[in-house]
């Protein structure tokens, strides 16, 4: 009798011990960050150019503890010692919602650890965030049309900083969420944790779609216990990083389906959403060809993908919101204030050590092993094994990611700016033998980042 090998030990066809490779681009990854840190403290002590409390990220060094600590410790022990046998063993439709459950829980943790107020209910009240401008679309079209005429920084009542660092779209969000009778921020702080945990559900549908479903099982873990849900629970980004995920969900089950007409057409009306909630987000059209290219029936969904796309570029320019033009605007106001200030030679590197913050090293070591995956690969068999086309599909992610740090438009900021690119990074842990003791790494990371540093997001 052919005997079934147990999910736990399925990492792919063609991926092999390394773990010597695995602890160097660990130590570089580790060293990357320390020098971001010494770097970055010195120039911000003395020249105040950074604008960051703690370089390489946003915050204040303040050890603390909250409600959401025990909380927080339960779910990293659950999820290290459980997380993964349950992955390989638990049926499909129940395993997504305990990943979406695990990341609610593990997310809610973090984010109670500054306590409710600080840490959910205030996070988006600030004076630079979205609610702070809720009443001036009560007149919803007319805001829109006006739009352009609040950007820079020297303009008559000038949006605050990620109003107008957004197309409407954002902020939209929370004025429909006010609309429908949950305004303020205790509504707008739960609805970003809520809808932004949902992202690694679409990550997992997305990586059993174009790769396996081994590969997704074992990287499901990782996903609840992502070091970047301190920050998915504490801005919009979240919720905009869980839009485009679920974009390419529904578009990996459009090029890959029989019937691509409503999926394709729901992948599509996702991505034109997902441009008009940020302008950085047309970098998803990155892993967008990934996945195109690793579907089978992407020719059949692309014009229904396009149609379902179109739809948010022709509402929001009938309603009079220029997308160039506020883009063109946004650049100007960026170098205005803190983008023309803070130092390109510092930030084009510091803000890949902020990614490491962010994925963990398990990812930084997963992703050594995918690009191994590609290498040994080629060409030709990326498109047709498992583990390859997961590399493919995670490059993609990073090639995005790394084109948003060469523009120069991402200068700090990005723990949470990049949380739609970082999520899909995440599954290349996949690759890893051994997943509990890189989950407790994980977690290790995430709880200490939270207890020492007050995040300002």
């Amino acid at each position: 009798m052919k005997r079934t090998p147990d999910r736990t030990d399925l990492h792919g066809p063609r991926v092999r011990p390394g773990a010597a490779a695995d602890a160097c681009a660990v130590a570089a990854a580790a060293l990357l960050v320390l020098a971001a840190a010494l770097i970055g403290t010195h120039l911000q002590d003395r020249y105040g150019v950074l604008r960051v409390g703690r370089p390489p990220l946003v915050g204040d060094w303040m050890p603390h503890v909250g409600p959401g600590t025990p909380a927080a410790l339960v779910v990293a022990v659950a999820v290290v010692a459980y997380g993964p046998s349950v992955a390989a063993r638990l049926p499909w439709r129940p395993l997504l919602l305990a990943v979406w459950g695990g990341a609610l829980a593990w997310t809610w943790s973090l984010a109670l650890v500054d306590g409710w107020q600080r840490g959910v209910a205030g996070r988006l009240t600030t004076r630079h965030e979205y609610l702070q401008v809720i009443d001036r679309f009560q007149d919803i079209p007319a805001a829109l049309r006006d739009f352009h005429a609040h950007i820079l920084i020297g303009a008559p009542d000038n949006w605050p900083a990620h109003v107008a660092g957004h197309p409407p779209g954002a902020t939209l969000t929370f004025v429909l969420l006010d609309r429908i009778g949950l305004g303020g921020g205790a509504w707008a702080g739960a609805f970003v944790l809520t809808a932004g945990t949902t992202a690694a559900v679409a990550v997992l549908v997305t990586v059993r779609r174009l790769a396996s479903e081994d590969l997704a099982r074992r990287a499901a873990p990782f996903l609840v216990l992502a070091p970047a849900a301190i920050w998915t629970g504490t801005s919009a980004d979240g919720w905009f990083a869980a839009v485009a995920a679920w974009a390419l969900a529904l578009l990996s089950l459009a090029v890959t389906g029989r019937r691509p007409v409503w999926t394709g057409l729901g992948a599509g009306l996702l991505f034109g959403l997902t441009v008009y909630l940020s302008y950085g987000l047309t970098l998803m059209a990155v892993p967008a060809v990934a996945v195109l290219l690793l579907g089978t029936r992407r020719l059949r969904a692309l014009p229904y993908v396009v149609a379902g796309f179109l739809v948010a570029p022709v509402v929001f320019t009938a309603l009079g919101f220029d997308w160039w033009e506020a883009y063109r605007l946004l650049v100007t106001r960026y170098y205005q204030g803190a983008g023309g200030v803070r130092p390109y030679g510092y930030w084009v590197w510091a803000n890949l050590a902020c990614t490491v913050l962010m994925v963990g090293p398990a990812t930084v070591a997963g992703l050594r092993r995918g690009g191994a995956e590609l290498w040994r690969s080629g060409r030709a068999a990326a498109l047709r094994e498992p583990a390859p086309r997961l590399a493919l599909l995670v490059g993609a992610a990073l090639v995005a990611l790394l084109v948003a740090d060469l523009s120069g438009m991402s200068k700090a900021e990005t723990e949470r700016i990049w949380l739609p690119f970082a999520l899909w990074l995440l599954p290349a842990c996949a690759y890893l033998p051994g997943p509990r003791a890189w989950l407790a790494g994980q977690a290790a990371l995430a709880l200490l980042l939270n207890h020492l540093v007050l995040t300002g997001w």
